[in-house]
């Protein structure tokens, strides 16, 4: 795992790789290094850092030139073993283990049909000196991220957009309309990027440069496709052996030259995943949280930590508990920072302090259970929006009479909140809406009209423009299956967008890897290759999983309550984050610029103290939002609204 950077035919390439680099300094603190070479009336410079996971030696350090390939690369290639085994049998001569080498002559032995071929995480960029060509990748469900800023036809590229904002001197425009994406969703979906000229390179995609100046697109792998495949293998009758695929994935995501360990929350992903993993390697450590007494009371959190102990004194795995009582006034803008872009998701947090606590120990690598919940119906907003089709045949009249009365209710009380008022509150909120507009507001932060009274109102076609964005995904698809098709828009969608960008960018911030055994291509096939009603049934979100995980795990792990990866948001609102909360509100920049509405964030403020709205999550995000916006816009004083 590391951090990659360059430019083609820009301006001071040299220079400006240089910077880039150091600012993935985090990302790769075991070696650095930077690759030069003429390309037409310009250059190509390629630098790397490194995070030495495979292959510890110099002989896998880059980028990694060799017989006229040049290779800078982030990521892992879990099936390394066996393409050098094939690419040995075709007489190809290694000089080290690196699965960069393995790489680097996959692609100089079939170019771009190699890719399809790749399982595992991946970020690279590869530059044939023969022909002067810059070919970036990026893998097929976006894990490892990839920023791309062209300018005329020059081009530089990082795994971090703060490299590309600070290799331009902090000139970068700010994207209203990401922004406005930001705050329904409470992170910038793949498609859209914090800055104007900035773009990240789609999943399964790949973009090459030519000396010419021409710029090609090709695309070697669609989750769509892969969907669709499924559907027809089902039809077929065709049922996959989870239990065999998930070990397998397990198994080959233990592939490394350090000592590997697992997050291990107590629920079903990853205590599967550890139990999994403590068959191949013994003894093998994990990681859990806990959150101080009065935070977990507060916020009606169930008690993850006795089911985590639970599974590691069953397998053998050494535990180690970590209490988050964090200092959020200061950790708040530094994880703003780690994250590029507006996120609002508290479970950065956790994930950031997790691998700080392991890299502190000497653990590099970490595997976490992020995926299963997107790919196999795991969340409450999957149960929820099939429950409220069977809602809907309720007569309109105790339909309203139930609304008004749940509306009502208060969501907490002075001691502690009332998380069933809050789900209430949240199913009814949605649970008449057709299904597409059902979905999105099952899990985004606002209704159309709410968003539209909290923005400039010269934002108003910004707002049209994303909620039909959505639209258009959740329906680019032909499955006659209701549940996968909720499936298929988070694995495009939420997984990319939020999940696997917040976990590589607050790992990485720790300079920590972690992988995603559940987001690996032979899992997602499998996944779509199982029925909705399979997936839920009854009131139990992923069944199927479930199922094959008694295989290994006792029935108390797997059919427990599920568990929330978060954070104890109304108690850090209500106490330590009560007066920034208030400085933002009435005097943030985004207050005094005119993007966000003083009134409208004043009313949620004063409704979310009175405990009849839950808007902790609402307040966090602005927040992240506010930090992110001070430090985007500093650089160049005042940034030019653009809305398009």
């Amino acid at each position: 795992m590391c951090g990659i950077a360059g430019t083609y035919r820009w301006p001071d390439g040299k220079i400006v790789t240089d910077r880039l680099t150091d600012t993935l300094a985090h990302r790769g603190p075991d070696g650095a290094g930077r690759y030069g070479h003429p390309v037409g009336d310009g250059e190509v410079q390629l630098g790397h850092r490194r995070l030495s996971i495979i292959d510890l030696s110099e002989t896998g350090a880059q980028p990694m030139a060799k017989d006229g390939l040049v290779l800078t690369y982030n990521g892992e290639l879990y099936n390394a073993p066996e393409l050098r085994a094939e690419l040995e049998a075709a007489g190809v001569r290694f000089r080290g283990t690196s699965d960069t080498e393995v790489l680097l002559e996959a692609w100089r032995r079939w170019g771009t049909d190699c890719l399809p071929r790749l399982r595992g995480m991946f970020a690279f960029g590869v530059f044939d000196e023969r022909t002067g060509e810059l070919v970036l990748v990026r893998d097929q469900l976006g894990i490892k991220p990839l920023f791309v800023l062209r300018r005329g036809e020059g081009l530089m590229f990082a795994s971090e957009l703060k490299a590309l904002a600070a290799a331009t001197g902090g000139r970068l425009e700010v994207d209203h309309a990401a922004l406005v994406a930001s705050l329904l969703y409470y992170w910038v979906p793949d498609s859209r990027c914090a800055f104007r000229e900035a773009e990240k390179l789609p999943p399964g995609s790949w973009l090459r440069c030519r000396p010419d100046g021409r710029v090609e697109r090709g695309r070697f792998w669609n989750l769509k496709d892969v969907a669709a495949e499924g559907q027809e293998r089902a039809r077929a009758g065709e049922t996959p052996d989870l239990a065999a695929v998930v070990e397998e994935s397990t198994r080959q995501h233990l592939l490394s030259d350090v000592p590997v360990a697992t997050f291990l929350s107590g629920g079903l992903d990853s205590s599967w995943l550890t139990a999994l993993a403590a068959r191949h390697q013994p003894g093998i450590s994990a990681y859990t949280i806990g959150f101080r007494a009065e935070d977990a009371r507060f916020e009606a959190m169930p008690d993850d930590l006795r089911y985590a102990r639970q599974v590691a004194e069953r397998f053998g795995v050494d535990l180690h508990e970590i209490e988050i009582a964090p200092n959020v006034l200061d950790l708040l803008p530094q994880m703003t920072y780690h994250l590029d872009e507006p996120i609002g998701d508290p479970a950065a947090i956790n994930t950031f302090l997790i691998c700080q606590a392991a890299r502190e120990a000497g653990v590099k690598v970490m595997l976490s259970g992020m995926g299963a919940d997107e790919l196999f119906a795991g969340y409450r907003k999957h149960l929820a929006n099939l429950l409220a089709l069977r809602y809907q045949r309720v007569p309109r009249p105790l339909r309203r009479g139930l609304s008004a009365a749940v509306g009502r209710l208060p969501v907490a009380t002075s001691r502690r909140g009332l998380r069933s008022v809050r789900f209430a509150k949240r199913f009814l909120s949605f649970a008449d809406l057709p299904e597409e507009t059902a979905f999105r507001r099952s899990y985004t932060m606002y209704d159309q009209d709410d968003l539209l009274a909290l923005i400039d109102p010269d934002l108003a076609g910004t707002v049209d423009d994303v909620v039909t964005e959505h639209a258009d995904i959740y329906q680019d698809n032909e499955l006659d299956d209701f549940v996968n098709r909720m499936c298929l828009a988070d694995a495009r969608m939420f997984l990319p967008g939020l999940n696997l960008a917040y976990t590589d960018r607050s790992s990485m911030a720790a300079s920590t890897e972690v992988r995603v055994p559940y987001v690996d291509v032979e899992v997602v096939r499998a996944a779509f290759t199982v029925p909705g009603d399979r997936k839920i049934i009854g009131r139990q979100g992923k069944a199927v999983l479930k199922e094959a995980a008694t295989s290994i795990l006792p029935r108390e792990i797997v059919y427990r309550p599920k568990g929330l990866f978060s954070a104890p948001l109304r108690a850090w609102m209500s106490r330590d984050l009560a007066p920034l909360v208030r400085e933002v509100v009435n005097d943030g920049e985004l207050v005094r610029s005119g993007f966000l509405r003083r009134d409208a964030l004043q009313r949620m403020v004063a409704e979310d103290a009175a405990g009849q709205q839950d808007f902790s999550k609402h307040l966090w995000h602005v927040l992240t939002l506010e930090y992110w916006y001070r430090d985007a816009t500093s650089g160049s004083g005042q940034s030019t609204r653009q809305t398009a």
